[in-house]
């Protein structure tokens, strides 16, 4: 069989390379390096930083800002208006870091006059198939979301952390630093930084030492959040007096210092042990 050849397969503007069958508003705003795939759209509020390569049957809209030297790959639907029934039409802005990959046919709404109408995503994060990351999320840098992943509006999930496929997210839940989130799980409430849970509802199941070790955390500190963890959600003590005796028992460290800053601040409670 003779294959088809593709003549004129792309055209160039610049250092901006653009496939014939794409569409690219003339406002949008492509860096040098830029590679656009057959059959995508891109609105006129876009801005895509420098060597980010946009494959095929991409849709990016809306105020979305895009960073540098990320993959976004076939079908990926980004900055499409929020799935929130009180969304009037606002102007708002959906802004994703550096380094990213974001996977086939993910979804990612920007935000909402309600929750200070940023969606934001930072640096070196890895988004796998078919997940969702809705309005308002406060995503950190180097967080995995594994495939059919679902964020709810208003989530923060912070450095390092990890959310397994097809878990679902409620909004306003906080995921800590370092959490390791187990697939198919239902988050309700805050997990704690440091935690390794899975279930439905979640429950936490211990420290995740791998993932501490991984990111290059000393023995002595785990050692450290091992006996806060112990304190904490083994005790039988209520938050209040585990962390009052955290305070007075434990060695403090950054790192403790974070999760039970994190407790304490907590709005939908801390899930718990099994």
């Amino acid at each position: 069989m003779t294959l088809p050849t593709a003549p004129h397969a792309v055209r160039r503007a610049n250092t901006v390379t653009v496939h014939p069958t794409a569409i690219v508003h003339p406002q949008a705003q492509l860096a040098d390096g830029v590679e656009v795939g057959p059959s995508t759209l891109i609105g006129p509020h876009v801005v895509i930083g420098r060597n980010t390569v946009i494959h095929a049957f991409c849709v990016i809209d809306g105020r979305t800002t895009i960073g540098a030297e990320c993959q976004l790959f076939t079908g990926a639907v980004i900055g499409s208006i929020p799935q929130d029934l009180k969304y009037r039409g606002e102007p708002s802005q959906l802004i994703i870091g550096d380094h990213n990959r974001i996977r086939e046919y993910v979804t990612i709404n920007p935000g909402t006059s309600g929750g200070g109408s940023k969606t934001i995503i930072g640096d070196d994060n890895l988004i796998m198939a078919y997940a969702h990351i809705a309005h308002d999320c406060l995503i950190g840098n180097h967080t995995i979301i594994a495939n059919n992943g679902s964020l709810a509006g208003h989530i923060v999930m912070e450095d390092h952390a990890i959310l397994g496929g097809l878990a679902a997210v409620h909004q306003f839940v906080r995921i800590g630093t370092l959490a390791i989130i187990g697939g198919c799980s239902k988050v309700v409430q805050d997990v704690p930084p440091y935690a390794m849970c899975d279930g439905h509802p979640v429950r936490i199941y211990g420290l995740n030492v791998e993932g501490l070790r991984r990111a290059d955390v000393t023995a002595a500190t785990r050692a450290t959040l091992k006996r806060a963890f112990r304190l904490l959600f083994q005790s039988q003590l209520t938050f209040e007096h585990a962390v009052g005796r955290v305070e007075r028992e434990v060695t403090m460290c950054p790192e403790v210092r974070h999760l039970l800053d994190f407790i304490c601040t907590t709005k939908r409670g801390v899930c718990r042990a099994r």
